[in-house]
This record gives structure tokens, C-alpha cells and sequence, in this order.
């Protein structure tokens, strides 16, 4: 049983859930029954949260807030993207609030949202769902493993 504390290049296994302010679940590694791993220092999380987990062991809980600068960041105009509908699918949900996946020149895929509809044209939005927003985060602290050297 280790002692450790999360501290840079800590592997953090941990159960997550991210809300907003008015109480509504954004996301939850508990509903998905997966906790998650994550490295500080690794560029995946943000300076904000990864300042919030410094210090913790396992077992230990907490409760947090972050402004948008200091979780998702702000909503970047320049993630909005106009499409044709000729460009999906003929059976796709073009539902405004859709969260649908974008294959890239790179070969990856990311998440965008329908924003709008109009006649043959959409509009959607590859920030992250969550940027702009002040979210909560609820964390419990399954494990830490030390960098390894």
C-alpha cells in the first residue's frame, strides 16, 4: 500500500465527476464505471486541475471549482466550423446539441457539436462541450504511482 502523494509526473488512477454550477453532471467516470489514469505534467490537464490534485493520496476526496480559464479554457471562434449538409451522412441527427464525431486529415477524430441548422447549412463547434463554462469537479483518489525514473 503506498503513501504517496500526487505530486509532477504522478500516475493518478481516480474517479471523477465534472458538473456545472447549477448542479447538473457534465461527465462521470463512476456512471461509466472506469476510473480514469492520469500523469500531471503530461499536458492533459490543466494547470488549474492539476493544481487542485497536488497533495492528495489515496483515498483522500475533494471538492473544487474552476473558472473556465482554469478548466476547458474559453469557447475560440475560430473552433466553429460551417459546413454543407451534403457533407454528412443521409441518415445523420442533425438535432441541435448533437455530439457527433469528425474524422481529421490527421487521421484522428474529435468530437464536434451541432450549433445550428439552417437550410443547407451547419454550423458546429469543435471546443470542448465544456469550454466557457465554470465547472465543478468531485474527485476521489484511487491510487498514485511515483514517476517513474
Amino acid at each position: 500500500m503506498s503513501n504517496l502523494v500526487v505530486g509532477p509526473g504522478s500516475h493518478v488512477f481516480m474517479h471523477f465527476n465534472v458538473g456545472l454550477t447549477d448542479g447538473s453532471v457534465a461527465d462521470s467516470t463512476r456512471a461509466h464505471g472506469q476510473p480514469a489514469r492520469l500523469t500531471l505534467g503530461d499536458g492533459s490537464l490543466s494547470p488549474g486541475m492539476e493544481k487542485e490534485l497536488l497533495g492528495l493520496a489515496k483515498g483522500d476526496t475533494k471538492k473544487f471549482t474552476l473558472e473556465a480559464d482554469q478548466a476547458f479554457g474559453q469557447s475560440n471562434p475560430d473552433n466553429l466550423q460551417h459546413m454543407t449538409r451534403t457533407q454528412f451522412a443521409a441518415d445523420a441527427d442533425m438535432t441541435v446539441g448533437t455530439i457527433m464525431a469528425f474524422d481529421a486529415p490527421d487521421g484522428n477524430q474529435y468530437p464536434g457539436v451541432i450549433r445550428e441548422v439552417a437550410g443547407d447549412s451547419v454550423t458546429v463547434d469543435f471546443n470542448h462541450p465544456l469550454a466557457g463554462q465554470t465547472v465543478v469537479f468531485d474527485v476521489e483518489i484511487l491510487d498514485v504511482v511515483a514517476k517513474e525514473a
